[in-house]
């Protein structure tokens, strides 16, 4: 699966997910795109996946018709997020296009 982290994603979490292809928006320029853009940008260049800390992206978009799904962590915290990746893999199985899924991280 190709998936894509947004900016405010923490980088060591790519290295728990291998068995994906995992870049960052970062990597691809698009530190300043936000929102529906990031998600046009995405779905243009093949991602299946965004996945972000943006707890208002259900609210923002409609993902009606998207290619894309969006998985939310509900921290980015590293050491929350590291403690949850089973629950990371979790969210991304059969995950569909449009598609939301969040990830409770507490401490």
């Amino acid at each position: 699966m190709r998936i894509l982290f947004d900016v405010n994603m923490p980088d060591p979490l790519r290295f728990y997910l291998t068995e994906h292809i995992v870049d960052t928006a970062r990597e691809k320029g698009w530190s300043e795109v936000i929102n529906g853009n990031l998600l046009e940008n995405a779905e243009r260049d093949g991602y299946e996946v965004l996945v972000t800390a943006d707890q208002s992206m259900r609210y923002q978009q409609n993902m009606t018709g998207r290619q894309v799904a969006v998985i939310v962590l509900l921290s980015n915290r590293w050491p929350d997020v590291q403690s949850k990746i089973e629950e990371i893999r979790a969210a991304l199985e059969g995950l569909g296009p449009g598609e939301i899924r969040e990830v409770p991280i507490w401490p």
